[in-house]
């Protein structure tokens, strides 16, 4: 379902990735793990066409990401990529159905569907008594499935996650692992997962490991 060929990508004269393959089945949790510097990240965000790679191929549902810029990148990326990050970036002055609808409406979906999924997925992430809490009012481990619920909201064919637990204490670490695999299994939701945390990884369906800007074995 992703596959990418020859990654590569410097930053002045420092050389992030060095021709990276990598491909992604649908229905798989897959980790990407290493040491701090290794790349990890930095594929992320150029797989989730968040930056663009120096040179290399992406395809996601065989359509050339890489290829496409401007609108119909920002199109392609909120109709069929989800993103979660190690801090949620919830928007404070919505509530947590709101914020996982905006990317519904900006995708120009009718808001009574939108909603209605919203409010479905919170309640599948066990949030169904807590739709008008802004973030303020929310735990940092209920926050974080609030922006998972945001990842989903437009049935996205993969959801990039780049240290999703970094942020959370270890038992909401372990609730959010478990959510993951709930969403794989209910769903077929694919993962792509930057993680440090070995329990996570563990979960994964496959680990990549990366060293030096390399997929390593």
């Amino acid at each position: 379902m992703l596959q990418a060929e020859n990654i590569t990508k410097k930053y002045g004269s420092l050389e992030v990735l060095k021709g990276v393959d990598i491909q992604i089945h649908t229905g798989e949790i897959v980790s990407i793990v290493g040491s701090s510097g290794a790349g990890k990240s930095t594929l992320l965000h150029i797989l989730g066409t968040l930056d663009k790679a120096d040179s290399g191929s992406i395809q996601l549902q065989g359509e050339r990401v890489d290829l496409l810029t401007g609108k119909k990148l920002a199109a392609f990326r909120n109709s069929h990529i989800g993103f979660v990050f190690q801090f949620h970036h919830l928007l404070p002055e919505f509530s947590a159905v709101e914020n996982v609808s905006i990317p519904g409406w900006i995708a120009g979906r009718g808001k009574k569907e939108v909603n209605t999924r919203a409010v479905e997925l919170l309640d599948i992430l066990g949030l169904g008594e807590r739709l008008e809490n802004k973030p303020q009012q929310l735990s940092g481990g209920e926050q974080q499935r609030v922006a998972v619920a945001r990842a989903l909201i437009n049935n996205p064919d993969i959801v990039f996650a780049d240290e999703p637990t970094g942020n959370l204490d270890s038992a909401n670490a372990r609730e959010l692992h478990e959510l993951f695999l709930k969403l794989r299994d209910q769903f077929s939701q694919t993962f792509l997962i930057v993680t440090h945390n070995e329990e996570l990884a563990g979960m994964s369906d496959r680990n990549l490991h990366m060293k030096d800007g390399r997929i390593v074995k």
